[in-house]
């Protein structure tokens, strides 16, 4: 009797989602209205920003100018995962990202595994850069009008004030726009990323006019082991292509769509960093990105330093803003759709997977991302959490890579609108890759993603394995 309650519980557990083709109008009230380039856009825009507005100054002093390589090796790790996300998006087109790649693949609970995961990088992802964002407000609004927000409002007790009210109010106008609907976010969203990619190009093209190799001399100052450390920090950064495959059950011809986006995003982004890596770099020595000064608006401090004028910081700073705001719209979306995928296939509560006759978006859904990550953004020092983010990204993008391995021998007759070249051995490249940026990362974050894991497992044990939509069917 044992042995067979045992066994079903494991066959509840690994209970996999079918693998169903993609409907004209979407799924659950959700409508395909987004295109490639938009979606493209949507990749580029929830990725570029963080990795050439924040993390450079956490990255740089971890590996000196070999921040370069690191970007590289990031770059190449999220490549072959890419390539990854790009067959899974098109032999699975729905909402959910790696979770309903998971959920189809591996079993329900591996599927919870990895919504832990997306939902730690999403969430603290979102929140950081909104406080982030902060930095970049208060910039602007000095240099144009000579006034930014007082401290008590612009960061958390343990910063020294009460209330970071400007990343408070990003986060309440992503919502808004979010509710309005997704064809409308995207096309806003293209529009941002548009006028990003011209700021970040102008950035490149006055910091080459103060380029001095010399600062490239100690090239490698920590070693292998900066070189890895940095990778790790910078990993997050590419959210953006899991963002990508979120947006499933909302995207037109996903199974050709979503795989050309995934991979137009991927190399507009990696051309983006290192260039602007690269230019960055040659202006000062890098010792210079430790100062915390260069942490709160870099890139911006850097073109003050190059032309002795305020206006191209003022211009860089202004273009940070917009960015920055089309990161935390991105990201936002994302953690919405998983979430709605997990209210239909009943792991969260139903509430999670209603959408709104009238917007077609998931608005309940969208209110409740709204208040947790408005609150962690507005009293919580988010500063220490990047590489958490870093670590839900790589095992989400190991999740995938393993899903190709695992769908193409449970379905190879499924349709695929696109294929990873070099079958098996680049899905196998890919998880040994990200296992090595993994390694990079320190103790403590392990610490605290174990923590969060065996909350969402428990969470799924007590609650959600007696609610799955599967146990409802069998």
């Amino acid at each position: 009797m044992a042995l067979q309650e045992r066994g079903s519980f494991r066959a509840e557990i690994f209970r996999r989602k079918p693998v169903t083709a993609p409907t004209e109008g979407g799924h659950g009230g959700l409508v395909r209205m987004i295109g490639t380039f938009r979606l493209t856009m949507f990749g580029i825009g929830a990725t570029v920003g963080t990795g050439v507005f924040f993390v450079m100054h956490e990255a740089v002093p971890l590996a000196g100018p070999a921040v370069i390589v690191a970007f590289v090796i990031a770059g190449i790790a999220a490549g072959l995962s890419a390539l990854c996300y790009a067959e899974m998006a098109s032999a699975v087109p729905v909402s959910g990202s790696t979770y309903s790649y998971a959920y189809a693949t591996m079993g329900e609970i591996i599927a919870m595994v990895v919504a832990a995961c997306l939902l730690l990088e999403y969430g603290v992802s979102t929140a950081a850069v909104a406080v982030g964002w902060s930095g970049y407000l208060n910039e602007l609004l000095e240099n144009l009008v000579g006034w930014r927000f007082p401290e008590a409002l612009s960061g958390s007790f343990v910063e020294g004030g009460f209330i970071n009210l400007p990343a408070v109010l990003l986060v309440a106008l992503c919502a808004f726009l979010l509710i309005r609907g997704a064809s409308e976010s995207a096309t806003i969203n293209a529009i941002m990323v548009v006028i990003k990619i011209g700021v970040l190009l102008l950035f490149a093209a006055v910091a080459f006019t103060a380029f001095d190799s010399n600062n490239f001399a100690d090239f490698a100052p920590e070693g292998a082991a900066g070189i890895t450390a940095a990778a790790g920090t910078i990993f997050f950064t590419f959210i953006g292509l899991d963002a990508v495959s979120t947006a499933g059950d909302e995207v037109k011809d996903p199974q050709r769509t979503m795989p050309r986006a995934i991979i137009g995003a991927l190399i507009a982004v990696i051309a983006l960093y290192v260039l602007v890596a690269v230019a960055a770099l040659g202006t000062q020595p890098w010792t210079a990105f430790s100062d915390p000064e260069q942490g709160e608006a870099g890139l911006s401090r850097i073109l003050e330093n190059v032309t002795g004028t305020a206006w191209p910081g003022t211009v860089l700073a202004a273009g940070a803003v917009i960015s920055i705001f089309s990161v935390t719209l991105v990201v936002m979306y994302g953690q919405t759709r998983i979430l709605f995928a997990m209210g239909r296939d009943g792991m969260l509560p139903k509430a999670f997977s209603k959408v709104n006759p009238k917007t077609q978006t998931p608005v309940t859904n969208t209110v409740v991302v709204a208040i947790v990550v408005g609150l962690a953004a507005a009293f919580v020092p988010l500063d220490e959490l990047w590489d958490l983010v870093s670590i839900g990204t790589l095992i989400a993008f190991i999740a995938v890579s393993v899903g190709v391995i695992v769908l193409r021998r449970t379905r190879p007759d499924l349709p695929r609108g696109f294929k990873v070249p070099g079958y098996p051995v680049t899905p196998v490249l890919s998880v040994l890759v990200c296992g090595y940026v993994l390694s990079g990362l320190h103790w403590t974050t392990y610490l605290w993603f174990l923590l969060w894991l065996a909350i969402v497992l428990a969470f799924y044990l007590l609650w959600g394995r007696k609610h799955s939509a599967l146990r409802d069917e069998s």
